[in-house]
């Protein structure tokens, strides 16, 4: 299968350059629609290996790139359920969410994230799982969860303290601000800030790059410079579902889901 087209993203194999497009209205919420579309792809890699260099994600949507987890299928189906229900619900979830996301951070090609726009949440942790994000200037990027009373919950805490200090991190959760490209680069989470609507120009053209190296060398240094933090992640999970069972959380999810003020990533 060198090609596919789902109602949340598609992708195809494009001169040795997997090309994978998010395309599901509001803004490219990560759900039981899209995380199953996810799937597909990461099951479909042991067929598209062979003919794959390099893994270029984005979004054809003008809001951004994602805004993170869909809140209002996640308070939907949380409603009517004891918190041991609601726990063990969300553990599955989150459970074939980190599949797909360590998967996709362990692939043995480089992987980019082309964005602009809305990065928040559960978006940003799927940038954060490919090698390079190249973010256009009017790029932002927000970790937003504990407003709702949550942690990330897709690997997000992990994979940045593998990358820069806790005192980023500190800040990023538990201000909730979000930051722009030029400071999200400043602080080392970003490859290449851009111009307004270049981020997946430049990505081909970097893709294009990584192709002339050796693949076996460059999934070498891959491994090398991008372990695995397992345990954390294991942790995070253990976490999310303890938070999950509280009635602050469905509140939270609640004057989200029924609140009538313009959303801020929506055009």
């Amino acid at each position: 299968m060198t090609s596919f087209e789902g109602q949340a993203l598609s992708w195809s194999v494009i001169e040795g350059v997997l090309e994978v497009a998010l395309h599901r209205p509001p803004c490219n919420e990560i759900g039981t629609l899209m995380l199953g579309e996810l799937e597909q792809l990461m099951t479909a890699w042991s067929v598209l290996e062979t003919d794959v260099e390099a893994i270029i994600f984005h979004s054809t949507l003008p809001c951004g790139f994602s805004a993170g987890a869909d809140l209002h299928e996640l308070y939907e189906r949380m409603q009517g359920l004891t918190p041991e229900e609601r726990a063990a619900g969300v553990r599955s979830f989150l459970e074939r969410v980190h599949w797909v996301f360590n998967t996709l951070d362990q692939l043995p090609v480089p992987t980019i994230a082309a964005v602009h726009g809305v990065t928040f949440g559960g978006g940003w942790e799927l940038a954060l799982t490919c090698d390079l994000i190249i973010a256009d200037k009017m790029t932002r990027f927000c970790f937003p969860e504990l407003r709702l009373g949550l942690i990330p919950g897709f690997g997000g805490i992990p994979r940045l303290r593998r990358d820069v200090g806790n005192g980023v991190i500190r800040d990023l959760l538990l201000t909730g601000r979000s930051i722009n490209a030029v400071k999200a680069q400043a602080l080392g989470l970003v490859s290449q800030v851009v111009a307004p609507g270049q981020s997946l120009v430049v990505a081909r053209s970097l893709a294009r790059q990584m192709k002339k190296f050796d693949r076996t060398t460059r999934a070498t240094a891959k491994r090398f410079m991008k372990p695995l933090p397992e345990r954390e992640l294991a942790e995070e999970i253990a976490l999310f579902c303890e938070l999950v069972r509280r009635p602050a959380v469905e509140e939270g999810l609640r004057k989200f889901v029924q609140g009538r003020d313009v959303l801020p990533y929506l055009p």
